[in-house]
C-alpha cells in the first residue's frame, strides 16, 4: 500500500520532539491537507477532568504544519485562533484535519476540525502560514 504521508512531511514529523511528548500520530499528509490522531492520556487533563486546552491547540497547530509543509518548501505559523466546542476526555481519540482555504505568494489560510471519536466537534482552528522566502 502506497504512503498517503509526503516525504517532506515524513522528515518533518521523525524530528519532532512534541510528537514524541504528546504521542500524536501522523495518519496522511499532502500538500494543503494533514490528519493527525492523539489519545487523550491521564496526565493531559486539567483541573477539571478534561483534556487541556494547549494540547488540544498543539495537535491542531500539529495538523496545519504538516500540511503546510508537505509541498518540501517550509513554512511556519504567523497566527492562529482556536474555539472549543466541546470537551476532550480521558481516553478519547481526537483528530485533527487540517486544509488549506487559500494560499497566494507565501501566505497561506488553513482550517482544522478536531473531533473525538465519538463524532463530537471537539474545536476548530483557524491558522496562518508563512512560507520562506526563497530569495
Amino acid at each position: 500500500m502506497p504512503s498517503t504521508i509526503a516525504q517532506p512531511a515524513a522528515a518533518m514529523d521523525a524530528l519532532d520532539r512534541a510528537r514524541a511528548l504528546l504521542g500524536y500520530v501522523l495518519v496522511s499528509a499532502e500538500p494543503g491537507r494533514a490528519v493527525v490522531h492523539m489519545t487523550v492520556r491521564d496526565d493531559m487533563v486539567n483541573g477539571l477532568g478534561v483534556c487541556h486546552g494547549g494540547l488540544i491547540f498543539t495537535l491542531a497547530d500539529s495538523a496545519m504544519a504538516h500540511a503546510s509543509n508537505s509541498d518540501g518548501e517550509a513554512a511556519f505559523a504567523v497566527a492562529a485562533s482556536i474555539d472549543f466546542v466541546s470537551p476532550g476526555v480521558t481516553g478519547a481519540v481526537l483528530t485533527a484535519v487540517a486544509v488549506e482555504q487559500f494560499r497566494r505568494g507565501r501566505t497561506a489560510l488553513y482550517d482544522v476540525v478536531v473531533t473525538s471519536d465519538s463524532g463530537d466537534v471537539i474545536a476548530r482552528f483557524h491558522g496562518r502560514t508563512q512560507h520562506r522566502s526563497s530569495a
